[in-house]
């Protein structure tokens, strides 16, 4: 089969090669997925940069997350066990953790329902415990991660203002449900949202970016606020005055989705089930901008590393062979 492998560290574009190899053979409580679409996230870039808190031992496969079928015509996401990951034909995936992929989706947005949407569930509903009538203040808004915690949001009843970077992430900032959109490129995130506030600030926020996107956090949070700590897709890992947070009231909360994997496996199951339910109802659905064939996956692991995307690419591998299907 084919497998996009990663022989040394450094930027996707450059490291990342389509080889064959031989198709996986699951071990005792796994299962032989082909993989449907597989999702692209940033902790891609960071595991071909060598900077992932996981370092799987060279050669390995990038992708997190698949939406791939069973032996027996099941169609399931799952998060492959690396080293062998899912930007290849076929995957392995722990049986424990392999749930149903909801019918509301097609194939691509399966495969973006899981990691992301999860952790903003998990990050609004048991980290920050995200009220009804409460604002919430979105970084990286259009992107893959912020797109879900958008929506999950909205879903909760807040008001959500996003913070999307140029006209073109601003535009779809909007169509996903923001009740507000600040440009960080031209207007200034603390006097806008203490504006559309009336000075109080936001009760929640979501911060993937870190480095300056914190720091603007930390001056624009309200009184017993809860800065939710996601990831930092700027580089920069910042050093919080905890002496301003004692003196604001304010909270500073982590969060690693992965821990509930092995904390308690039965609330990612019920965060499933939840997650579902809003995909049936039409109020959440994962933001595809684009599908791409196994061969471009180089390339879109690139783009999303550079965060030059809006929303998900997802790396479909019969893509390219349905084209030329479709050509004949």
């Amino acid at each position: 089969m084919q497998a996009w492998r990663v022989h040394r560290n450094g930027e996707p574009s450059e490291v990342m090669r389509l080889d064959e190899v031989d198709r996986p053979t699951p071990r005792d409580g796994q299962l032989l997925l082909k993989v449907l679409a597989a999702d692209i996230n940033f902790p891609d870039a960071l595991l071909c940069r060598g900077q992932y808190q996981v370092r799987p031992p060279l050669p390995f496969t990038p992708g997190v997350e698949v939406c791939g079928e069973t032996g027996d015509g099941r169609r399931v996401i799952a998060t492959p066990a690396l080293p062998d990951g899912g930007l290849a034909e076929y995957v392995v995936a722990d049986e424990a953790a392999v749930l149903p992929a909801p019918d509301a989706l097609d194939d691509a947005e399966a495969a973006a329902l899981h990691i992301g949407y999860q952790t903003g569930w998990f990050g609004l509903h048991r980290r920050a415990r995200l009220q009804a009538g409460e604002t919430l203040l979105v970084h990286a808004a259009a992107g893959g991660v912020g797109s879900a915690a958008v929506q999950l949001g909205k879903a909760a009843g807040a008001t959500v203002i996003g913070v999307a970077g140029g006209r073109n992430k601003v535009r779809v900032a909007k169509e996903l449900g923001c009740d507000h959109v600040i440009d960080r490129r031209t207007d200034d995130i603390v006097t806008a949202v203490k504006d559309l506030t009336g000075g109080r600030g936001a009760d929640v926020v979501y911060d993937p970016v870190g480095g300056d996107a914190y720091t603007k956090s930390a001056k624009c949070v309200a009184f017993e606020g809860r800065i939710l700590v996601i990831g930092f897709a700027s580089g920069t890992i910042p050093a919080p005055a905890l002496n301003h947070a004692l003196v604001k009231n304010y909270s500073i909360v982590g969060l690693h989705w992965g821990l509930y994997n092995q904390k308690d496996p039965a609330a990612i199951l019920r965060c499933h089930q939840e997650l579902t339910e809003l995909a049936a109802k039409g109020t959440v659905k994962p933001l595809i901008s684009e599908r791409v064939p196994m061969a471009d996956a180089a390339s879109a692991v690139q783009r999303v590393a550079d965060g030059t995307t809006t929303g998900r690419l997802v790396v479909v591998p019969g893509l390219a062979a349905a084209a030329r299907a479709g050509a004949r």
